[in-house]
């Protein structure tokens, strides 16, 4: 949990940083973030799933 909110601490500096200097955003459109999103929830449910099955 420390990593995710050091993470999105980090990603609010630079966004603002970014927007002070109107610079164009180093992100993906929405659809890029909800992408990423699913991958990582697919992994995880195969991670819970193994964790059933050999428990």
């Amino acid at each position: 949990m420390k990593e995710f909110i050091l993470s999105l601490v980090a990603g609010w500096i630079v966004g603002v940083l970014f927007g002070w200097l109107k610079l164009p955003l180093p992100a993906p459109p929405l659809m890029g973030f909800v992408g990423a999103l699913g991958i990582l929830l697919g992994a995880w449910s195969i991670d819970q799933l193994k964790q059933l099955v050999l428990h």
